[in-house]
C-alpha cells in the first residue's frame, strides 16, 4: 500500500509553468536577504556558544583529573611514611 502511493506520487506528472512566466521577476527582495543573514548571525553564535561550552567542560575534567592524580599521589605518599 505505500510503496503504490510512493509510486503513484513518483509517477505525477509535474506542472510546467505557464508560458508567461519571467523567472528574472521571482526574487527575494530584501526580506529574504535579512532571513538569510538572520539565520548565519545565528547559527554562527550558536557554534561559537557551544565552542565555549565544550572548552569548559574539557577545562573541568583536565582540573578534575589533575586533582584526583594529586590526591593519589598523597595518598600513595602519605601510606609509605607510616
Amino acid at each position: 500500500m505505500m510503496v503504490a502511493t510512493i509510486v503513484s506520487v513518483l509517477l505525477e506528472v509535474t506542472p510546467t509553468p505557464p508560458p508567461d512566466f519571467d523567472p528574472n521577476s521571482v526574487t527575494p527582495t530584501w526580506v529574504g536577504f535579512t532571513i538569510t543573514f538572520l539565520v548565519a548571525a545565528a547559527t554562527v553564535l550558536l557554534i561559537m556558544d557551544m565552542v565555549r561550552r565544550i572548552r569548559r567542560v574539557r577545562y573541568r575534567a583536565e582540573a578534575q583529573e589533575r586533582l584526583e592524580a594529586e590526591r593519589a599521589a598523597e595518598d600513595v605518599s602519605g601510606d609509605g611514611s607510616l
